[in-house]
């Protein structure tokens, strides 16, 4: 028996491969397959089945193509009914894999179908669970993201409390736990940062599987959830519809534009202009309003939570990364990207056009000229923020910022910061498009700020 997790940083998830006597499963695949093809024929295996656990609201699968490709089976749990043909198992009913046997348990509560998978080894005993969405370290999967619109927040999460209760606790502690996502999803609350636990550690630490009644279960799963990235939504119901084949999408969405015809696909004003180079090549000189999501972080999920799904995009980014920023908006359900700037950012400027630059400020700098009494801007998440804030500091999640950014005043002269100064220039990019004239962005955040001697306060007093 072999596992491998294939984990993928920039949306915190984890896919994975298991094997037994030559023969492979699949679990929960990204969107392009090149991966878990390459890894069953460099182990000479035959890839028998790709078991999805959810229809998944934070990335599109890759499901459909990898069974297309390779004759795999896929495996959905109970009350799932896509739209393309599946195995839709039964709740206890058992896959033969090699020497080995995967037994799906049904387990709803984060959505109607979710279902965990049970891996029985050799001697068909309980080694490990996948878990999808249903559990993960130090979490439990949030109950606001089913399809179907009659059930409630509450009904869901009353529904994962049975799950929890019932058929996940009731396994031996010494079952390993594979979960669908790690830290920094948002398909949980505050996930923790290991890939993989067990469940006696879960029981002794998640604070969800502790002895509790279940209005008390409802009430700490459900207590400070955010709402759900807009895209989530257009995720699950692609999962659940199916989708194109991601080779034609690539090739449909890689089409280079020389700066004329780029130029005149911007006067349009009917579409995005999304730079996904690093913040300090943004500020260096970009084109006015463009909004910049860097590849060099979380990337698809942050464009997801800033950009809806259905907006035609064009792309500014560094000259050999065009393919990769287009498959990581595919792998999150972005699929109308109507051109790439040919030659990038140096392209456009060796044509005489002008660009933007921000104004940016050094921790030591920044921290010195807060006796003047100016304008902070702080968008880190709610839970960063409470190891302390700038006094008197604006405090918006970038997530919300573009809905609340008539809070603001556009007269001011803002300094903004996050906590390493990825997302800060993200904010900048998108504060100037909507008119903001007078922003200093600060290198760093939170991070650097924080080694120059800055007094902070509690974010009630800021």
């Amino acid at each position: 028996m072999y596992i491998e997790q294939l984990y993928t940083n920039c949306l915190a998830e984890a896919a994975y491969y298991i094997e037994s006597n030559g023969e492979a499963a699949i679990i929960d695949p990204l969107r392009e397959t090149a991966p878990y093809i390459k890894l069953a024929k460099e182990r000479n295996a035959k890839i028998k089945y790709v078991f999805e656990t959810h229809f998944h609201a934070d990335f599109v699968s890759g499901h459909i193509d990898l069974a297309n490709i390779t004759g795999a089976t896929i495996i959905y749990g109970p009350e799932a009914n896509p739209e393309y043909k599946v195995h839709l198992a039964k709740d206890q009913e058992t896959f033969e894999l090699g020497k080995v046997k995967i037994k799906v348990i049904h387990t709803p509560g984060h959505t109607l179908e979710s279902s965990c998978y049970l891996l029985m080894d050799e001697n068909d005993k309980e080694h490990a669970i996948f878990t999808g969405d249903t559990l993960f370290v130090g979490d439990v999967g949030r109950p606001d993201l089913a399809i179907k619109g009659d059930l409630t927040l509450e009904d869901l999460a009353g529904l994962l409390y049975e799950s929890l209760t019932n058929k996940i606790k009731t396994l031996p502690d010494t079952t390993i736990v594979y979960p669908g996502h790690g830290a920094g999803s948002s398909c949980g609350k505050n996930i923790g940062k290991e890939t993989h636990t067990t469940i006696g550690q879960q029981k002794a630490y998640n604070y969800a599987l502790q002895p509790m009644t279940k209005p008390e279960f409802i009430k700490a799963v459900t207590d400070g959830l955010g709402s759900p990235p807009p895209y989530f939504f257009h995720d699950a119901i692609m999962n659940k519809k199916g989708y194109e084949n991601i080779d034609t999408l690539l090739e449909k969405n890689t089409k280079k534009l020389d700066v004329i015809t780029f130029e005149k696909e911007i006067k349009k004003g009917d579409k995005v202009l999304l730079d996904t180079r690093t913040p300090e090549l943004f500020e260096s000189g970009f084109i006015a309003g463009s909004i910049n999501i860097g590849l060099n972080g979380q990337y698809a999920p942050w464009v997801g939570a800033l950009i809806s799904p259905q907006a035609n995009l064009l792309l500014i980014t560094e000259e050999g990364k065009e393919e990769e920023a287009v498959l990581r908006l595919a792998r999150v359900g972005y699929e109308n990207v109507k051109g790439i700037l040919s030659g990038g950012i140096d392209a456009w400027k060796e044509a005489g056009k002008l660009t933007s630059t921000i104004d940016s400020m050094e921790p030591a700098d920044f921290v010195s000229k807060l006796e003047e009494k100016i304008q902070v801007l702080d968008v880190r998440k709610k839970g960063e923020r409470e190891s302390g804030v700038v006094e008197g500091a604006e405090l918006i999640c970038l997530s919300e910022l573009e809905n609340k950014l008539s809070q603001l005043n556009k007269s001011a002269h803002y300094h903004v910061h996050c906590a390493g100064g990825y997302r800060s220039m993200m904010a900048v990019s998108l504060m100037l498009k909507h008119g903001f004239k007078k922003l200093t962005n600060i290198h760093g955040g939170m991070a650097k700020i924080s080694q120059n001697g800055i007094k902070l306060v509690l974010p009630e007093l800021a």
